[in-house]
């Protein structure tokens, strides 16, 4: 299996939110569904139909969060520096409107890019690795290319 990167601090939240997958919302929907049961006829008890299906849900997270912390690669940006890589801290000014962004970019499990994680698997960041401060870069989006410019690489 091919390993998953990730920063410490995603790899903490995928942690963070197992421990509570198991611990607070695994007892809870068990006794959901104990409850659900006194009520009689499970045929027509909706709410144990809606505390087992919820019960499904959670178990899948639980295997799929597994899953990835045991393939986790956990990269600390701070230790790196040069070029473009993995956990870098990247702001860019776009060519054509002068509008500054600044974007880490991290593992595909951890990226938010409202948070300005930006998913190391995406064009952006597939087109940024390697590159150095004060690169051009032309990026195919699905609204057109677009081009930055590389004002700073930080590894915080």
């Amino acid at each position: 299996m091919e390993k998953i990167p990730m920063t410490p601090a995603g790899n903490a939240a995928l942690a963070a939110e197992l421990k509570n997958l198991k611990s607070v919302e695994r007892p809870a929907i068990i006794e959901a569904i104990a409850t659900a049961r006194e009520l009689g006829d499970l045929k027509e008890n909706a709410e144990y139909h809606s505390a087992r299906e919820k019960q499904g849900f959670i178990e899948g997270r639980i295997k799929e969060l597994e899953g990835i912390l045991s393939l986790a690669d956990v990269i600390d940006p701070a230790k790196l520096s040069g070029a473009i890589k993995f956990g870098a801290k990247v702001t860019l000014v776009d060519e054509d409107t002068d509008e500054e962004k600044t974007w880490q970019i991290v593992g595909e499990y951890e990226a938010n890019i409202e948070n300005g994680l930006l998913n190391i698997r995406s064009p952006i960041a597939r087109a940024l690795i390697g590159k150095e401060e004060g690169d051009s870069v032309e990026v195919r989006t699905p609204g057109g290319v677009r081009a930055y410019e590389i004002l700073t690489i930080e590894y915080v």
